[in-house]
């Protein structure tokens, strides 16, 4: 790997790490043993956390020590939790309702449930038990006694950033490392500064840019799925990358058939920033519900209300062998997707560019 000893004087010691590539959390699609495996090849594994709750949190974090002894990152989200109105509400069952039709269920009230609440005390709580190597952080950062905290525990903190000026604000509250997300990665942009998505730039855009502006290690990640794509990245100045659609078709992934079929097929060259399953703006896949109602549905409710509806719709397609409703997940380039065990992978994108 090109620019390995560069990357290792940064990343490695500060992450604990052998191999400077991180496993993004990928919430829905993977658990514990993604993480694990990564972690064990010398890679950072890292837990989506933003779904869990405090209970379900505990039990994967006992699941994760003990499949690992290694570093291994648990990540959260930062969001505001949002108040929606009835009236917004309706809006955006009425926006959806010929497929509750169609599927013949019945829509949900006028409060759409939040699936996801922001990183709290309670979460704090349970990471102390565990004191985790590393905590990554989504949209934002938490509470400054709440990082605090953290970091008296010598946990070391990184975060998204999608423009120069979020990298700047994060490094400047405490963040030890800046993942610059470029346009072309999967799931949801960590942007938090600005829902102007014309702000967005591409990683080859925004590496070297972040990289410029910051003293502390940079890592670049979208559209990174290849040992070629890693070597571009630290030819950009990046001290290490973080990638995850490569890793969905990996055994130890729960990534459902259906998304992985997509993956597979022609259908994965064709993804879209989209806000229909959520409510923020996140790379998926095209599928039905995209093409018909997005890709950005000015009646989705705020993030992640919107999500509530689309559940139920999910559920009933889904139970027909059906994807037309499912968040199909991926960056621009799945080119490097692989159905191998995640610590083959790795090494495979840890290995020299042919």
């Amino acid at each position: 790997m090109r620019a390995t000893r560069s990357a290792r004087e940064t990343i490695a010691p500060l992450l604990g790490i052998d191999i400077p590539i991180i496993q993004a959390p990928m919430a829905g699609v993977q658990g514990a043993e993604l993480a694990a495996a990564v972690s064990n090849a010398g890679g950072l594994g890292s837990l989506p956390c933003a779904m869990l709750t405090p209970a379900a949190l505990e039990e994967e974090l006992q699941r994760l020590s003990s499949l690992t002894s290694k570093p291994f990152n648990v990540n959260f989200f930062c969001h505001t939790t949002p108040t929606v109105s009835p009236l917004q509400a309706r809006g955006w069952y009425q926006c959806l309702s010929g497929y509750f039709e169609e599927l013949d269920i019945d829509p949900p009230g006028d409060s759409p449930g939040v699936l996801r609440e922001p990183f709290g005390n309670a979460s704090l709580a349970v990471l102390e038990r565990f004191k985790p190597a590393v905590v990554s952080f989504h949209f934002g950062l938490p509470e400054a006694a709440q990082l605090d905290q953290l970091k008296s525990w010598g946990t070391k903190i990184l975060a998204s950033a999608t423009t120069v000026d979020e990298a700047l604000w994060l490094a400047e509250r405490g963040a030890d490392a800046i993942i610059a997300q470029g346009l072309e990665a999967g799931g949801h942009r960590g942007s938090f500064l600005t829902e102007d998505m014309t702000t967005q730039t591409g990683t080859v855009s925004l590496v070297p840019r972040v990289c410029a502006a910051l003293s502390i290690p940079v890592i670049a990640a979208g559209g990174i799925a290849s040992a070629e794509g890693v070597a571009a990245a630290m030819t950009l100045g990046a001290a290490g990358v973080q990638i995850g659609t490569a890793f969905l078709l990996c055994p130890e992934a729960r990534t459902s058939a259906l998304h992985r079929a997509a993956l597979t097929s022609e259908a994965a060259q064709h993804t879209a920033l989209t806000n229909v399953f959520t409510g923020r703006p996140a790379r998926s896949i095209v599928n039905r519900l995209v093409r018909e109602v997005g890709p950005m549905a000015a009646a989705a409710t705020a993030f992640p209300s919107a999500a509530g509806p689309v559940a139920l719709l999910r559920a009933a397609a889904e139970s027909h062998g059906c994807d037309d409703f499912t968040p199909l997940w991926s960056g621009q380039n799945a080119t490097g997707c692989r159905e191998v065990p995640a610590a083959d992978l790795l090494r495979l994108l840890a290995s020299e560019p042919q």
